[in-house]
């Protein structure tokens, strides 16, 4: 069920800031750095932590993942989508089991993720990925579908995942507990 484009935080847009980028940016990092270093965001009771290194012009990597898209580290850009939406992330992560959201598990490249969907009645749709780790929760990215072929692709993904659970309706926690119980214990991540 979509969620009220009323019950989400106001978007931030470039132009609130007369177009000045670097006004701009830092505005964006200082909900990032409310929301997830001052505030330690929970998906459940997981506290989440964050990728710090290597530092993207003196920030938290996981905020430069969650404002700029590309396939190539070393090539991503800005993305104004995903910088507006910054406010939404916190309480997409936290409320997710509140608002009913869809989360599911990922596999991408041997790494255990959860994706968290915030499907907006505006038709908005944004995601929260958070990597599970052996002994702990990271704060990953999150996106904005520009396209509605991707809003597609993530609800095959999801139905593709809830077929494979016998019915079964995970909390936030127990998704966690039952990805860290499949983890090597020597797995901790290479980022």
């Amino acid at each position: 069920m979509a969620v009220s484009v009323d019950d989400v935080p106001q978007i931030i847009e470039l132009n609130d800031f007369g177009g000045d980028w670097e006004k701009y940016i830092d505005a964006i990092y200082n909900v990032f750095y409310g929301d997830f270093v001052e505030h330690r965001c929970k998906f459940g009771s997981n506290q989440l932590r964050l990728k710090w290194h290597p530092l993207f012009q003196d920030r938290a990597y996981t905020f430069y993942h969650m404002t700029h898209k590309g396939d190539i580290e070393s090539e991503r850009i800005p993305d104004l989508r995903r910088c507006e939406r910054m406010p939404w992330a916190r309480p997409t992560v936290e409320e997710a089991e509140f608002r009913s959201l869809k989360f599911w598990e990922q596999e991408r490249n041997g790494r255990h993720r959860i994706c968290i969907w915030l499907d907006v009645d505006n038709g908005d749709d944004y995601y929260c990925i958070i990597e599970v780790r052996k002994e702990y929760v990271l704060m990953w990215t999150a996106f904005y579908a520009d396209y509605p072929n991707a809003a597609r692709k993530k609800e095959s993904e999801y139905q593709n995942w809830l077929s494979k659970q016998n019915g079964k309706h995970w909390t936030p926690d127990e998704l966690v507990r039952d990805i860290q119980s499949r983890l090597p214990k020597n797995k901790q991540g290479s980022h």
